[in-house]
């Protein structure tokens, strides 16, 4: 990886360059958080460690320059001696991600490197996946900030949902988390509906719906494959249940399987409230965009029918949010 470390001890310098060089990462030095803006405006740099304490520029006023840029994410490690609760709740409020005791041990520094390649290579899947969404979505030219939308929709309503401690206990902490970053991919199965179906203006026939629907399992049987290569993938899996599932409905008339109530993965019943509430609001060549109230109403009236009721009731203690993206994010 390519470190920058900023320290005006120049010892403290030389030391975390020999670690971080002998470990095979490509290092970049700044005395300050002045000098550290100026290797970051001209160098592509993964990791920030930096000093707290600093002439010119600190090392927190450096971590908030980072979080306000444009430069995209950057994770960086605080060094200080301060280990008072007021002093890490500080930290973290500028944006920090790890911090590390001075003077650290290179064991030390080198496992907090190590959490950082995990990190970022987390953040490179999040990345990657709402590209590939992107790209099946680009066949559809109606679609606008679509997804922007529903990965936001998603978090909060799943974020609403652990509140209940009964859904909190079946799923990871991280859950909100990976519904943001997979839900995207809920309509990649599209890229195999041909151009005349899917980008049809007028109602499709039977026969063409009948097609359309197939998208659901193309996209669950290319999920599937790439997650027989990789088992252990758990952001696979779930992109999986949610391209699968999400056309399934709580009372068992939905497709591609038929399935009910809770044999539906929590992950595409909270997607498939999201999904509706989207395409109700949001205008189309066959359509036109209907109000917030509307679609509230609509989708109340669908609750134990199409839709989880909980969902719904989640849906109903933030409709504030959705409202407000919807206005964050409108179509191009």
């Amino acid at each position: 990886m390519r470190i920058l470390v900023v320290d005006d001890d120049d010892i403290a310098l030389s030391v975390a360059e020999k670690v971080l060089k002998d470990a095979g990462h490509t290092v970049l030095l700044a005395e300050n958080g002045e000098q550290a803006l100026e290797v970051i405006h001209q160098e592509d740099i993964q990791v920030v460690i930096s000093d707290w304490i600093m002439p010119a520029m600190d090392g927190i006023e450096l971590c908030r320059r980072l979080r306000s840029s444009p430069v995209g994410y950057i994770y960086v490690i605080m060094v200080t001696a301060r280990s008072s609760k007021e002093d890490l709740l500080t930290g973290l409020a500028a944006g920090a991600d790890d911090f590390i005791t001075k003077p650290f041990e290179p064991a030390e520094l080198q496992l907090r490197i190590h959490n950082a390649e995990r990190v970022l290579s987390l953040e490179t899947t999040s990345l990657t996946l709402f590209s590939l969404a992107k790209l099946a979505e680009s066949k559809d030219t109606d679609t606008g900030n679509h997804l922007e939308r529903i990965r936001v929709y998603v978090k909060i309503l799943a974020e609403t949902l652990m509140a209940d401690a009964s859904i909190a206990s079946i799923v990871p902490p991280r859950f909100p988390d990976l519904l943001f970053k997979t839900s995207p991919l809920h309509d990649i199965g599209k890229v195999g509906i041909p151009d005349y179906v899917l980008l049809k203006a007028g109602n499709l026939t039977d026969g063409e719906w009948n097609i359309m629907k197939r998208h659901a399992e193309i996209g669950a049987d290319t999920l599937n494959a790439v997650l027989s290569q990789y088992p252990n993938a758990e952001f696979i899996r779930m992109a999986r249940d949610i391209a699968w599932a999400h056309h399934e409905r709580w009372d068992g008339s939905g497709y591609p399987r038929g399935l009910r109530g809770e044999e539906i993965p929590l992950s595409a019943r909270i997607v498939a409230v999201a999904d509706v509430y989207d395409a109700l609001t949001m205008k189309r060549v066959y359509k036109a965009a209907l109000s917030h109230d509307i679609a509230r109403g609509m989708i109340q009236e669908e609750s134990g029918k199409h839709f989880d009721p909980r969902v719904v009731q989640a849906f109903l203690q933030v409709e504030a949010q959705f409202n407000q993206i919807k206005a964050n994010f409108p179509e191009d």
